[in-house]
């Protein structure tokens, strides 16, 4: 802990897929690890399980697989030194409201800082503070990346709230050259969509693009399906554009600004898998958001989802962590699955869950297990003197990628060349940003 109350440490790490001990190991590398946590003021992380001890109902639709687990993963985490916990991810639902309850329930027991999820929209929406010595840092919680079904409901003086996550929804237009603009036009009225969306609109059901450069191609016959529904517009160059929703984007806001005026620090912490030109590149409406959020007070934005790095960047003097990766990552090793995941991905519904794991896999040649890209990431510490950023020391870490799928995925800080090769490659992504960052890890400010 700092000795000195005007300064405050703050570990960041991304996606904690836990499903088996880790304080259990004496090795050197991981003591490490543990003591950097330890030594922060706070450590942050994204908790991408459900610690529900496998209650309530499997969700017909998961992105991936079911991700509970046992509700010690906490104790774990706690053992570590983790303090704070980010909550809305894609997978907070996987076992429906009475498994997100039974979660929110075991984080309350233990008193733990946790956010993004919520018994009702506002719920979800509010910051946690965290009181240290060194100062009180407060932190938001929010994704990009989930069902409709997942976000949490608004209450009514009426009508109760519905249990969820804190969404960040965006919009997205397809942008198109004028000729192929055209050729959609016909195709949308060969088909008849446009007649159909037309008399969807008459009837109430739907509304005109306010813009009339949209061209909505929609299939409202076969809506429930998902079989159709994009907007787009013509350019120059085609190109597909995202931003913010702006309701969404303004309760955030509200909620920050909030935050800052009750706390020394505050963190804003977003799920989000969308990409840009590469999936190492973030989506344009992440880019947007992050900014427009820092604007309003945020002075840390960390970024997780897409599983393996993207860059940071330093906006009005505050970082930007577009995806810290994995920090733990043992989803092959979630303890039972529902019969869902057996038959999204076409496996015997007789074998164990080790197996769906193996085929799905092929054998560790596919996948996570198959991409180096996902066993390694970084912890940044960020640190504050008076309310301002001091210094940022990016600490490379490495997952264990053994053979045998039980011993994959255990979070060490790395040495020697792995440490070079993961801070170099952090250095790369971060560059793209006008980042310096030493072969020490060190963030030229």
């Amino acid at each position: 802990m700092s000795n000195h109350s005007d300064n405050l440490s703050i570990a960041l790490t991304g996606d904690s897929i836990i499903a088996r001990r880790i304080s259990v190991y004496n090795d050197e590398p991981t003591k490490k690890l543990v003591r950097l946590i330890k030594e922060s003021d706070v450590a942050f992380t994204n908790l991408e399980v459900l610690p529900n001890d496998f209650i309530g109902h499997p969700a017909a639709r998961s992105d991936g697989a079911h991700f509970a687990a046992h509700s010690w993963v906490l104790d774990e985490l706690m053992d570590m030194g983790f303090g704070l916990y980010s909550c809305a991810n894609n997978h907070a639902l996987d076992y429906g409201v009475e498994g997100l309850l039974t979660t929110i329930g075991e984080l309350e027991r233990r008193k733990l800082a946790y956010a993004g999820v919520g018994r009702s929209l506002t719920e979800a929406r509010m910051p946690v503070y965290y009181d240290t010595d060194a100062g009180t840092i407060a932190m938001l919680s929010c994704a990009s990346t989930f069902f409709e079904e997942q976000s949490a409901g608004e209450q009514r003086p009426d009508v109760q709230g519905r249990p969820g996550i804190n969404p960040l929804r965006f919009e997205t237009i397809y942008e198109v050259t004028a000729d192929q603009l055209e050729v959609l036009k016909k195709i949308a009225l060969d088909l008849g969509l446009e007649s159909q969306r037309q008399e969807f609109v008459r009837l109430g059901f739907a509304s005109d693009p306010q813009d009339p450069a949209i061209l909505p191609l929609s299939d409202t016959n076969l809506r429930v399906a998902g079989t159709l529904n994009a907007n787009f517009r013509a350019a120059d160059t085609p190109a597909i554009r995202t931003e913010p929703n702006k309701q969404d984007q303004e309760e955030i806001c509200k909620w920050v600004r909030e935050a800052k005026s009750r706390a020394d620090i505050v963190i804003v912490s977003l799920h989000a898998h969308e990409q840009g030109k590469t999936r190492e590149h973030p989506a344009e409406f992440i880019r947007s958001f992050a900014r427009r959020i820092v604007d309003e007070g945020a002075d840390i934005v960390v970024g997780h989802g897409p599983h393996l790095l993207r860059g940071m960047e330093m906006y009005s003097g505050r970082p930007i962590f577009y995806s810290l990766g994995n920090f733990i990552g043992q989803n092959e090793l979630v303890y039972k699955l529902p019969n869902d995941s057996y038959k999204r991905f076409n496996i015997d519904p007789t074998l164990t869950p080790s197996e769906v794991f193996r085929l799905r896999s092929q054998d560790g040649k596919k996948g996570f297990p198959g991409d180096k890209l996902y066993w390694q990431t970084v912890m940044p510490i960020c640190r504050f003197q008076a309310g301002k950023l001091r210094e940022i020391k990016i600490v490379p870490v490495a997952l264990t990628k053994g053979d045998a799928p039980y011993k994959r995925g255990r979070p060490y800080a790395a040495m020697g060349t792995q440490a070079e090769d993961i801070i170099g490659k952090f250095g790369q992504l971060s560059m793209e940003y006008g980042i310096e960052i030493d072969q020490e890890g060190n963030v030229k400010l």
